[in-house]
């Protein structure tokens, strides 16, 4: 008999954080599920830790290093579970969040994305809520507008999420070619084909971490490739043209640290300057050496557990 999840973890050098990860896994409330670890050619003690644990429940497969969404994509084709529940390797669950997921599943069966509630660790001691651009309550919903409610936190996110293994498919699956933003383009293509349903339990930790990613050019080009493939999807849908408005807004500020002025030039063009509020078009307009003196103030303040956005 399938498994009602099937749990997908790729795994790339995580030997520090895997072990706790995939004990919150196997100490989850709802039991029906079977896990599948992709190595993604890790060269550290990963894989011996994950061997280790010598759990019926556990799959290890192994492949050349070709990324996380090859190492997605493979894991899913070999799932037997009726939905996909994902998860980062340095993430945590709480021991109820694939209850809370089958929950919004049993309630919402026409929805195509279930998402459960998180938080975020962005140092070790300080954690802070997951912020979305809707109202909600206690009660399980699904979004009235998905777009809308997901430009400060992602509403989705690749530790919170469940979905059916033939909408995946059906939708595209991961996106091979991107090698940052797989997860952002996958949700915009379920927010294009179908129903989001959230469940407000918070049940995820995000261990955020997003080194250099401010002045890696190879990762700008790649989400300016993202965003460029839904130009025609949005010339029909003014939410999306909005949400990724929020992401053309963040890109060009990557561009500039990055001293790429033509291609946030360009970005900054195709923004509809309302779809911003007063902080970010102020930001928008700094020069590169106030952009820097605020990120690294921005840097020192969340060392001292004070986070704050532009969207604040």
């Amino acid at each position: 008999m399938s498994p009602f999840f099937s749990v997908i973890i790729p795994l790339y050098n995580k030997e520090k954080y895997i072990l706790k990860t995939l004990k919150t896994v196997l100490n989850q409330s709802f039991q029906d599920f079977e896990i599948i670890i992709v190595n993604d050619g890790s060269t550290d003690n990963s894989v011996d830790i994950v061997n280790n644990l010598a759990n019926d429940k556990i799959k290890l497969i192994h492949q050349e290093k070709q990324g996380v969404s090859v190492a997605r994509n493979n894991a899913i084709k070999l799932s037997k579970g009726n939905y996909i529940a994902t998860l980062d390797a340095d993430d945590l669950w709480r021991n109820n969040h694939l209850e809370a997921l089958k929950q919004t599943i049993t309630k919402y069966k026409d929805a195509i994305l279930f998402c459960n509630n998180y938080e975020i660790k962005r140092n070790d001691g300080f954690i802070t809520p997951a912020r979305f651009n809707f109202k909600y309550d206690t009660d399980c919903l699904l979004i009235d507008n998905f777009f809308e409610a997901n430009v400060i936190n992602y509403i989705p996110h690749s530790s919170s999420v469940a979905f059916k293994k033939e909408v995946f498919f059906k939708i595209g699956a991961y996106n091979n070619s991107l090698i940052t933003g797989q997860d952002i383009d996958l949700w915009i293509r379920f927010g294009l084909n179908g129903k989001i349903a959230f469940n407000p339990t918070v049940t995820m930790l995000y261990n955020f971490y997003d080194p250099n990613s401010l002045s890696n050019s190879n990762l700008n080009d790649n989400r300016l490739y993202l965003i460029n493939q839904y130009k025609e999807n949005e010339k029909n849908n003014p939410d999306l043209k909005s949400y990724l408005d929020i992401k053309r807004y963040a890109l060009a500020i990557r561009y500039r640290f990055n001293k790429d002025y033509d291609k946030a030039q360009m970005l900054i063009k195709n923004i509809d300057k309302n779809h911003l509020n007063i902080k970010q078009r102020l930001v928008l307009q700094c020069p590169r050496f106030i952009l820097i003196v605020l990120k690294r103030f921005q840097d020192l303040l969340i060392k001292n557990n004070i986070y704050l956005s532009a969207f604040k």
